[in-house]
């Protein structure tokens, strides 16, 4: 499934390029000025298709490094970054996410992703993403993510292909449960769980807050 999920994306962002527009998401908007309290200069966004967030960051005085598995998002990325003249606050980096991730050990201060980990991972894909990202980040690091989670109405429907996740119009969707929410968070400070709607459906998600304790020890981590 992977695979045509992959081909799925790369058609969708050739047809339909800057398919979500140039304003950023809610929860880019909200995690900018949370990274902001927090002093935060480094950001990695995951899942940054063609960059509406990531550009949004940028704009906002972050170093951003963007990954999407999606080459032709990425394109559409570094496209729009220098036609704003933000080419030097953005860095692209191709990347799956059911992969480990091709980056330093706390390189970050705050990592973003916009519903990333509801994309067609597993339960196990997700919770070594979540492992990989407390790697990159810095003690006292921020995560901040959004998911689609089972109170949205396309749960259970649609084609189920098991672990919680159903495909609607090709586009594959692993709902959360709090449960779910918690292990991502297991050894980490959550922050906060925003519930909030986005879109026509509308779907129904959550904005996850969670910090890395300020002195963590990485050691046999990863």
């Amino acid at each position: 499934m992977g695979h045509d999920q992959h081909q799925h994306w790369e058609q969708t962002y050739r047809s339909h390029p800057g398919m979500y527009g140039e304003r950023p998401s809610r929860a880019a908007v909200h995690a900018a000025e949370s990274f902001r309290a927090a002093a935060v200069r480094d950001v990695l966004e995951l899942g940054a298709g063609h960059g509406r967030d990531a550009l949004y960051l940028a704009r906002s005085g972050f170093q951003v490094t963007a990954t999407d598995f999606s080459a032709v998002g990425l394109a559409q990325l570094r496209h729009a970054a220098a036609t704003a003249g933000i080419e030097d606050r953005v860095r692209t980096l191709e990347h799956d996410a059911r992969t480990p991730i091709p980056l330093p050990d706390n390189a970050f201060d705050g990592v973003f992703a916009h519903m990333l980990l509801c994309m067609a991972l597993s339960t196990e894909q997700i919770l070594a993403l979540a492992s990989n990202i407390k790697r990159v980040l810095r003690p006292g690091g921020i995560f901040i993510y959004t998911v689609r989670h089972v109170g949205d109405a396309h749960y259970k429907t649609g084609i189920s292909h098991g672990d919680d996740i159903y495909e609607q119009g090709g586009f594959a969707v692993h709902f959360f449960s709090r449960t779910l929410v918690d292990a991502v968070a297991d050894g980490w400070d959550l922050t906060e769980v925003h519930s909030f709607e986005e879109g026509d459906l509308p779907r129904r998600l959550w904005r996850v807050t969670q910090a890395l304790p300020p002195l963590t020890s990485r050691r046999g981590e990863g």
